[in-house]
């Protein structure tokens, strides 16, 4: 598959199955690993809502289709957005 795009100033990358398979929040990092094994981390700083949740709201989350749900904290956040470095509000 063709990456670049004719008239277009953004590169197309195939990244792949963006399913999460598993979700762990450090003091520091939200870490997310994909059903095929790879990881995304990027830091808890992005995520108020999560930073300041207490460690029960934050083990309470939903595995979604292409994204995670903390129905505690009114959270959602999707792969896609993560790998674009989109940060929480």
């Amino acid at each position: 598959m063709d990456c670049w795009r004719l008239g277009m100033s953004t590169l197309e990358i195939d990244v792949g199955d963006l399913r999460p398979r598993a979700v762990d929040v450090t003091a520091t990092e939200l870490v997310v690993t994909l059903t095929d094994g790879r990881k995304i981390v990027t830091p808890l700083d992005w995520y108020p809502r999560l930073k300041n949740g207490t460690p029960a709201q934050r083990a309470n989350f939903e595995i979604m289709p292409m994204g995670i749900h903390w129905p505690d904290l009114d959270e959602d956040l999707g792969i896609a957005g993560m790998l674009k470095g989109q940060r929480g509000r």
